[in-house]
């Protein structure tokens, strides 16, 4: 319990930088993997699924960890997934608001994932605005599991069914 109150609170620091100040750090090399996974795994569902996929691959696997974890009752675990969903958010729109300038180095291709589906919808012009909103978008999620994890943290235990049986009854 200690170690889930530390981690939670380490994350406070850490948010606000993402919130504010986000640049490509440690955890987007994760992020990028599964994002290239993404491309295969879509890939076989047709050209725009492929260049979606990538994207669709990064936001899975933090997104299945937090359901994961949800479900075993680790709820300050599944918000620290949380965290990594919406930081992997806001690496998405960083990529996604460099679509037009296409100044970010590409992994594997020329080819610019984002330029290719905003150009494709009609939106490359809006690449910048529409990187902003999920940006805040992610800036909420972030926000929202941040202060979930630190108040789940510091709050006692829900009593297991084991527990309630092992305690005497009242009599009536």
């Amino acid at each position: 319990m200690l170690f889930r109150r530390i981690l939670a609170i380490a994350l406070i620091p850490y948010a606000i930088w993402l919130v504010f100040s986000y640049r490509y750090h440690f955890i987007d090399n994760v992020n990028l993997l599964f994002h290239e996974a993404g491309h295969v795994i879509f890939g076989i569902f047709g050209q725009t699924m492929h260049f979606l996929g990538g994207t669709l691959g990064q936001l899975f696997f933090p997104a299945a960890f937090a359901v994961y974890f949800f479900m075993k009752d680790k709820r300050v675990d599944a918000m620290v997934c949380g965290v990594w969903l919406g930081e992997s958010l806001m690496y998405a729109a960083e990529y996604l608001g460099d679509a037009r300038a296409m100044a970010l180095p590409l992994v594997g291709g020329h080819i610019h994932d984002w330029n290719w589906l905003l150009a494709k919808a009609g939106l490359l012009r809006q690449c910048e605005e529409i990187a902003t909103a999920i940006h805040v978008v992610a800036s909420l999620i972030v926000v929202a599991c941040v202060a979930l994890a630190v108040r789940w943290s510091f709050a006692p235990a829900p009593a297991t069914v084991e527990a309630l049986e092992d305690q005497p009854r009242a009599l009536h």
